[in-house]
């Protein structure tokens, strides 16, 4: 779609677009289809896409803006006509915090709901465990927030909108070190029992060796953990001038809170799972400062961010979150894909089967300007995304209100 074309729909739809957001409800479903009121597409041939993220658990800090995001966007492109005039229609399936959550969302969603395509899961582990189902299937898949290795290479199904931790991770060491050159001593924490925090590690500590810093040690913890006094205090009698955490916004936020009420002054650099602000009631006043690597910005200067953003804060009253505008970017894909392919073949002509195995190639083959900016895939499924940022968490004086503030 060209810049001009969006431009024209953006500016046509996203008065009314807007307003409905604005106006919508909030709470989060676990297993739900969702409404398309109010739009103009025919609401007789809605075409299911299957939204599995995790809307309970300790997850569901990162899953509830999945879910925000997906429903902005289902909204957006209904008010735009939908798919050549038909509209889309998002199914929810709660997959909690583990595997065998998704796997039943994967297959309910796959069987039951025959959706033709997933925007999910919350968690690399979790897609893990379930994209190969999706790929037995014949289902595309598009991962949200898949970062770990090797996602793409489970199968010729499974793509993600989602950039790997090998790209967005050093961002932040980089950042780090503008901030204090003086850098030398570094410790790592991560949690054992998640693949993408494992994996999320492995990309810092080599960033580490190859910026010739000092890897003085690697603390392990579990993502259920509350209490990280011992981990924290082994890593704090090595004195190292920054930490960098891999894990998830609840244990993340108590490792950085803990950290901090014990004495430690130096940088703090998060992972990519305590990239939300649903971490800020977690560690409060306390996450000040932490440096946090994003595949997105809300300042980011393309229509259909703007018109993403605008409803975002007209909803929320806050900045969009990388998590929310990932998920909007996966369904972005699904609908211009699907509307592509319905213009070279009309979508009711073709079978279930047919139609997933024909979106798959569409999807693959497309280029698309979203919220994250220009992106594209390799044929492996892989993201070609062009822009990255990293964002520092600020807390004003009185200690409620917090923002990211981009600097890069």
């Amino acid at each position: 779609m060209s810049k001009k074309n969006l431009f024209t729909q953006v500016l046509l739809a996203l008065f009314a677009f807007v307003v409905v957001v604005a106006c919508s409800q909030t709470n989060t479903p676990t297993t739900t289809t969702s409404n398309t009121q109010n739009s103009p597409a025919s609401t007789s041939e809605a075409i299911p896409i299957g939204i599995a993220v995790a809307q309970t658990s300790n997850v569901s800090l990162l899953g509830q803006e999945q879910v925000v995001g997906a429903k902005i966007a289902e909204q957006f492109f209904n008010q735009k006509g939908g798919v050549n005039g038909k509209p889309i229609k998002l199914i929810f399936q709660d997959t909690a915090g583990d595997e065998q959550g998704t796997i039943n969302a994967f297959n309910t969603l796959i069987t039951q709901n025959q959706v033709v395509g997933i925007v999910g899961p919350t968690l690399s582990q979790q897609a893990f465990a379930a994209d190969p189902i999706a790929e037995r299937a014949g289902v595309p898949v598009l991962g949200p927030s898949n970062t770990a290795k090797g996602i793409p290479q489970i199968g010729n199904y499974i793509a993600r909108v989602s950039a790997p931790v090998a790209v967005v991770a050093p961002n932040a060491v980089e950042e780090a070190l503008k901030i204090n050159p003086k850098i030398k001593k570094v410790a790592v924490f991560f949690a054992q029992n998640d693949a993408f925090s494992k994996s999320e590690t492995e990309t810092f500590q080599k960033t580490i060796k190859d910026q010739n810093l000092e890897l003085v040690t690697v603390q392990k913890f579990q993502t259920t953990d509350t209490d990280f006094q011992t981990q924290a205090t082994n890593a704090m009698n090595l004195a190292p001038d920054l930490i960098i955490i891999s894990g998830l916004a609840a244990d993340g936020g108590n490792l950085i809170k803990q950290l901090r009420e014990l004495g430690y002054k130096g940088l703090i650099i998060g992972g990519n799972g305590l990239n939300t602000s649903n971490m800020f009631p977690v560690c409060q006043k306390l996450c000040d400062g932490v440096l946090i690597a994003q595949a997105y910005s809300p300042e980011l200067d393309n229509e259909i961010n703007k018109a993403f953003r605008q409803a975002y804060l007209a909803q929320n009253k806050k900045e969009p979150p990388q998590f929310s505008a990932q998920a909007f970017s996966g369904v972005q894909v699904f609908v211009e894909a699907l509307t592509a392919l319905d213009k070279k073949t009309p979508i009711k002509s073709l079978s279930l089967a047919d139609l997933r195995s024909k979106l798959n190639q569409e999807i693959l083959a497309g280029t698309y300007e979203t919220p994250l900016g220009k992106i594209a895939f390799d044929p492996e499924g892989e993201i070609k995304q062009e822009q990255f940022f990293v964002a520092q968490i600020k807390v004003e004086p009185d200690g409620k209100n917090t923002k990211f503030n981009f600097l890069k």
